[in-house]
């Protein structure tokens, strides 16, 4: 027999006059249905989460310049990100513990994804094996993200799994040598529930998180990920694997310069949502900057701050390639699973 599927009954809320038609009245419905715990870590930022308001003012600001009387009869909003071909720009970032809003979780995400024909990206804290994604999802194109645990052969074992499943490229988050200090996790005592585990490290102490008090990711990120990660890591990524590797956590020129020469195939601008250094310039503000220093030689993609298509516009008028999305996947996921609109 096959996995049984969860379909649960589509809540009375989202019918109607009352039904969310924009991001924010879906966090709205997250945060009354989300514990406070799984809801503040889904939705906050970094100390005093001034990088998190300025992420999404930084799109606010942009005014947009519209030319007029052009053939718009047959737009074509298709493109193309690492020589894979998708239906629009907007790629779904690398989302963590995504169980903790819906007992599907990376399973839903990866069957929407698919059917909205772009790309899912896989959080190295998927609470879902990356092997059990892609088999929810076969053939859809997927990219792994990747934190650098002190253990490097824990390490290379989860790039070669996603190499052998099928990903196409990694993601290589370079922004946590230390997790931010999330003060709604410190306030909650964040840990992963009982019931689910790091489902991409079965059997291994990576799989589990242990809180004494505060955050139980804060101890987990200190005494597992890597704080040695530096430049020359790349060369033995790209020595482990065929795959394309993007550097995501760039907000600066300087750096995106020695991402493109230490051989990285692409950088995701971000900077984590907020989540790691609060007053850190917004990824809209560092867009531009970053792709005038790479010249064209990689592409360039945007996360942090997008809530509307009309966001994605401004970002790629400014030189991104496409825009990722990973709050937005947190909070619609935990309201709308099982109602057939909702996630995809």
């Amino acid at each position: 027999m096959g996995r049984p599927v969860i379909e649960p009954e589509m809540p009375p809320v989202l019918t109607g006059p009352h039904a969310p038609v924009n991001v924010a009245e879906f966090h709205a419905l997250a945060k009354a249905k989300l514990t406070p715990m799984v809801y503040g870590y889904f939705s906050s930022g970094a100390d005093d989460q001034q990088t998190l308001q300025d992420n999404e003012e930084g799109y606010r600001r942009l005014r947009f310049r519209p030319r007029v009387l052009i053939d718009v009869s047959n737009a074509d909003m298709m493109t193309e990100v690492l020589g894979v071909k998708i239906s629009f720009p907007l790629v779904v970032a690398p989302t963590a513990m995504q169980k903790m809003a819906h007992p599907e979780g990376e399973l839903a995400t990866a069957r929407a994804v698919a059917k909205a024909d772009t790309v899912m990206g896989l959080s190295s804290w998927s609470t879902t094996a990356l092997e059990d994604v892609e088999a929810e999802a076969p053939g859809a194109p997927k990219w792994f993200q990747l934190y650098v645990y002190k253990d490097r052969e824990v390490t290379k074992q989860l790039v070669m799994r996603a190499e052998a499943a099928g990903y196409k490229a990694i993601a290589l988050t370079v922004d946590t040598p230390r997790l931010g200090r999330r003060e709604a996790d410190i306030k909650n005592q964040f840990n992963l529930p009982p019931h689910l585990t790091m489902g991409n490290f079965a059997m291994l102490k990576q799989a589990n998180m242990e809180n004494e008090g505060g955050s139980g990711l804060a101890s987990y990120v200190a005494s597992l990920i890597d704080r040695s990660l530096s430049w020359k890591d790349i060369q033995w990524l790209k020595s482990i694997t065929k795959m394309p590797i993007l550097a995501k956590g760039v907000v600066t020129a300087e750096d995106a310069v020695l991402a493109v020469e230490n051989g990285c195939a692409g950088i995701i601008v971000s900077n984590h949502g907020a989540r790691q250094l609060d007053g850190v310039v917004s990824t809209i503000d560092a867009l531009e900057e970053v792709v005038n220093a790479v010249q064209g030689k990689v592409p360039v993609f945007v996360d942090s701050g997008v809530r509307r298509g009309t966001d994605i516009v401004k970002a790629l008028a400014l030189g991104a390639k496409a825009c990722l999305v990973s709050r937005v996947i947190r909070t619609t996921s935990a309201t709308v699973i099982g109602w057939k609109p909702g996630l995809r």
